[in-house]
């Protein structure tokens, strides 16, 4: 024995009953009928539990070829609770999941840490229908979670359709429009069959009327026959001789009761005989015309529509996407990347830095062994593109999320786990790339990577050369023997730019003084050094913003930028800090801020502390700024990083 498997989906009876209508009303041009016409009536199944269809590859598969996958979701809400919580409502689920099963596997991914952002979980399903409710913990993010659930869960099903029936006893796969032809065939044998039956029964009927009318004709005479007959079986012979009747019309006449003379029942006789030889007419040109026939079975699927039918429950989303990406299912929070000089990293969440005062000692941010140093931090969010940029100028991208999410105080993992350094080559400078911008690169905006070395060559690339990185990484910049790639910053190509370099100069110059170079160029000179001095920083000038200078001895300030002027390219620029140096450590970092952003400070040791801007007193070019983080004695200011306010 073979087993074949079907599996046809349920449909809108209005729809299909419409499909076959607009099927017969064109009979005769059937072959020119297509798919795309009949999906006009039909545009895809409709199943009875309601949910979601997701495309129409799927539906327009199986319409053709009689094989296709429709992925069939839950109908969700998201609903915002007291104390900005949020809640997730299910009110229609996909065909064939079992309720109870469904809420048991949430429960179960709760309970195995696969989904951590779910706070409660009920059914509050009554007569007036479904309803499951799904409770989030505070700051969680719903549709993260929604897509979580999707992923994980039967909220999100696949539907193999398999529309395979028997056709004169054989098994055939078929496409929509071969099923509803077969049908309307099978629909015209049996009304063919139907009236042919009909006609024969009325054409019985008829005949023995028509005895019956002779013998009323001949009343006396039948009575008298009858009368003097020995027995029935005599007088039904007597009546055949006598009149000419069939034996069918004799018995009729032996059988028919007394109260039919009365003059009434003659007349409705006669009214029942005229009747039947319309309806035999009728009958007759029915069986005698095939488009009267297809009327009738018009006719009928009319009326079942009419009686029957009821609105569509399965929306059809033609344009969604049933496939989902890791960023679909990753939260877009604001982290923290860490680096150490021997290449541990990871990211923390910027939740775990909670806001402290100005001058404290702050909190542990990364631990290191006394061979190892907190090097770099970068205030990112999770979905971002994280470039790499090495000693050696070569350049590499991960996502964000992409990095091991650790905790506070933990070392992080090895870099050479996500990405291939050669051997020797260190990482030196750190740029996080919205997904927006990439996108934006690829479609041909305006969208830069400026870098920025020690001795003060700067360098503006196209992020579009950076759109496809190997995994071995690309060269970014040439670099000259003992220069490094220090700092690198995103740019729009309009407005200002402002170095500033370990020993206290600051250069703001206008970033068209340096135009766009292909990757493997070596830059331009950017600031003039003296002997002994190094860039630290490079950043984009916000006119609404301040320039933040910190010191390795923990001291900062922030000084608007209208104190400083715009210089050319390539000059010394002017003094940000005072020269004692020796006092406050030289410059460690500088960054572009505003006054609601906070600042993350991390130290060598791995110590870090988190700041309100607004609290950093704000200062002259001339001024050494005030104690921002208070140090052990060995520990010095390793780098800052900026995080914006969310929205």
């Amino acid at each position: 024995a073979v087993g074949m498997a079907t599996n046809i989906p349920p449909h809108n009876l209005q729809e299909v009953c419409d499909a076959l209508i607009h099927l017969i009303d064109r009979w005769e041009e059937r072959d020119e009928v297509t798919v795309e016409d009949l999906m006009r009536f039909i545009p895809g199944p409709d199943f009875p539990t309601g949910g979601l269809i997701l495309g129409q590859e799927g539906i327009k598969a199986a319409y053709a070829t009689g094989h296709g996958r429709l992925v069939v979701r839950a109908v969700t809400r998201i609903e915002e609770m007291k104390g900005g919580r949020w809640r997730i409502v299910v009110t229609e689920l996909p065909y064939q999941v079992n309720k109870a099963a469904l809420i048991e596997r949430i429960a179960e991914l709760v309970r195995e840490g696969r989904i951590e952002d779910i706070a409660d979980l009920r059914d509050e399903s009554d007569r007036h229908g479904m309803s499951i409710v799904i409770e989030l913990k505070r700051g969680a993010r719903p549709q993260t979670v929604l897509n979580q659930l999707l992923k994980f869960t039967p909220l999100q099903t696949t539907f193999g359709v398999q529309m395979l029936a028997l056709v004169d006893g054989q098994p055939r796969v078929l496409s929509l429009k071969r099923m509803l032809q077969l049908f309307v065939e099978h629909r015209i044998q049996v009304v063919t069959r139907r009236t042919r039956y009909d006609l024969e029964k009325a054409k019985a009927r008829a005949h023995i009327l028509e005895g019956l009318r002779i013998a009323l004709q001949f009343l006396d005479e039948v009575i008298a026959l009858i009368r003097n007959a020995p027995d029935a079986e005599t007088a039904k012979t007597h009546l055949m001789a006598r009149f000419g009747l069939t034996e069918v019309q004799a018995q009729a006449i032996l059988d028919m009761p007394l109260r039919r003379l009365a003059a009434l029942e003659r007349q409705r006789l006669e009214e029942e005989y005229q009747s039947l030889q319309a309806r035999i007419a009728e009958l007759e040109a029915l069986l005698a015309d095939p488009h009267k026939i297809r009327l009738v079975i018009r006719g009928e699927l009319q009326e079942l529509k009419e009686k029957y039918g009821d609105p569509r429950r399965t929306r059809i989303l033609p344009e969604a996407t049933a496939e989902f990406t890791v960023e679909d299912l990753i939260p877009d929070e604001p982290v923290l990347v860490l680096l150490s000089q021997r290449g541990y990293i990871k990211r923390v969440p910027v939740a775990a830095y909670r806001p402290q005062g100005r001058g404290g000692r702050g909190v542990t941010g990364m631990t290191t062994d006394e061979e190892d140093a907190v090097a770099r931090g970068l205030a990112c969010r999770a979905l971002d593109y994280l470039f790499l940029f090495t000693d050696q100028g070569r350049a590499y991208r991960i996502r964000v999320y992409e990095v091991p999410d650790a905790d506070r105080a933990a070392r992080g993992l090895p870099i050479v786990n996500l990405i291939n350094l050669a051997e020797g080559e260190r990482i030196t400078a750190l740029v996080a790339v919205p997904p927006a911008w990439m996108e934006g690169a690829g479609d041909g905006a305006d969208r830069y990577l400026v870098m920025a070395t020690r001795m003060g060559k700067i360098k503006r690339v196209p992020l579009s050369e950076f759109l496809t990185v190997r995994s071995s990484g690309l060269v970014a910049i040439l670099l000259e023997e003992g220069d490094v790639l220090q700092d690198v910053c995103l740019s729009d190509g309009r407005g200002d730019l402002v170095l500033v370099t370990a020993q206290g100069q600051a250069l703001r110059f206008e970033e068209a003084e340096v135009r766009p170079m292909g990757r493997a160029a070596a830059g331009v000179r950017g600031i003039r050094l003296e002997e002994g001095d190094q860039v630290v920083a490079l950043d984009r000038v916000d006119p609404e913003g301040e320039l933040l200078v910190v010191t390795a001895g923990g001291f900062g300030k922030r000084t608007p930028f209208a104190q400083y002027p715009q210089k050319g390219r390539a000059t010394g620029g002017v003094r940000t800090v005072a020269d004692r140096l020796e006092e406050i450590g030289e410059i460690v970092a500088a960054r572009t801020v505003r006054p609601e952003d906070d600042l993350v400070l991390l130290t060598v040791s791995g110590m870090a502390i988190r700041i309100p801007v607004r609290e950093i007193p704000q200062a002259g070019r001339a001024a050494r700024g005030s104690r921002l983080i208070a140090l052990a004695e060995t520990d010095r200011l390793a780098s800052i990083a900026r995080i914006r306010p969310e929205g």
